[in-house]
């Protein structure tokens, strides 16, 4: 797909995944005007999945309390043709585990941490 110039053309891309393997979103959200599309998903191999899967070269991670508790958004972004994508994984964070803040891209849980 070389253009995003109708809400179709945006839905296709979404739909080209989920046929390709990938978990649908549990939330999506496009913007009028085609020009912002945003993807939430539900777990970190499916935010890598829908990445890899978009070409997603600008990555970001906030950390921040939300009373009390604290979650960390991954975010990655790539723009097409004019319409900025993005995926999002928001994750609670527990105390025991903000030495995981620090790391991009944290590997799976290993048994002693699950």
């Amino acid at each position: 797909m070389t253009e995003l110039a109708t809400r179709a053309q945006a839905f296709g891309l979404i739909a080209e995944g989920v046929a390709a393997g990938l978990s649908a979103p549990w939330r999506l959200y496009l913007a009028r005007g085609c020009r912002y599309l945003s993807l939430s998903v539900g777990d970190r191999d499916e935010w890598n999945a829908w990445r890899t899967h978009l070409g997603c070269p600008e990555m970001s991670v906030r950390v921040y309390d939300v009373g009390g508790e604290i979650r960390r958004s991954s975010m990655a972004e790539v723009v097409l043709d004019g319409c900025r994508i993005s995926v999002e994984l928001v994750e609670e964070v527990s105390t025991e585990d903000l030495e995981r803040l620090l790391v991009v891209d944290p590997g799976p849980a290993g048994p002693e941490e699950r």
